[in-house]
């Protein structure tokens, strides 16, 4: 099966997940005596929105480059996809629990944690899409090597690990922990997809 329709109802999943994140953002009671005060009080959810869809479009950016190379797709291929969405649409709730700690100053340490281990979660299942994928070139076209695909799945495969050294800094400090996603998002921005001369063509040998 060819991999269109798993693309488009990915999208619409990563779609839905960004818009959802902002209605998370409400005006607290009694905003009508200080509305100034009560929007510059939001600043944890703003905090929290900004990272976390920054975080969800920078997935769907390596989904779309992961998908370059696979052509084809399966009933399991397509299982581990729908494992990855439901992640991607669940991130807005620990994302408003993330911004409700911190605006009450309480168990930010633990909303931190609960919010890295959803991304931690989300990562190993990316990670699958791309190792069942790759595995013996199964669903690759032929414009990558398989030593290209192997090195793709190292930098990939950094992801969940990072993301778990993040949630280890949540369970001390929650800003630092959304400070280290900042990095990890100028760091996963990059297409790290491999590079090759004009003109120079891979070679994929039989059986990948």
């Amino acid at each position: 099966m060819s991999t269109g329709r798993l693309e488009a109802f990915s999208d619409g999943v990563f779609a839905i997940a960004i818009t959802l994140l902002v209605l998370e953002i409400r005006l607290p009671e009694g905003w009508e005596e200080d509305l100034g005060g009560a929007l510059l009080g939001l600043w944890p959810s703003y905090l929290a929105y900004v990272v976390t869809f920054l975080l969800v479009g920078m997935i769907w950016m390596n989904h779309h480059r992961m998908f370059h190379f696979i052509h084809r797709t399966d009933g399991l291929l397509l299982a581990l996809n729908v494992l990855l969405l439901m992640d991607v649409a669940f991130l807005p709730f620990p994302t408003h629990v993330l911004a409700e700690a911190l605006h009450a100053d309480h168990g930010t340490q633990m909303a931190a944690v609960f919010y890295g281990l959803v991304l931690v979660i989300g990562g190993i299942f990316y990670n699958a899409v791309w190792w069942y994928s790759s595995s013996g070139h199964r669903h690759l076209g032929g414009h990558i090597t398989p030593a290209e695909a192997r090195a793709l799945r190292f930098r990939w495969g950094m992801g969940p690990v990072l993301y778990l050294v993040a949630t280890v800094i949540g369970a001390f400090s929650a800003i630092g922990a959304l400070g280290f996603y900042v990095l990890l998002l100028v760091f996963y921005m990059f297409d790290m997809r491999p590079r090759r001369q004009a003109g120079e063509r891979p070679t994929v040998t039989a059986g990948g």
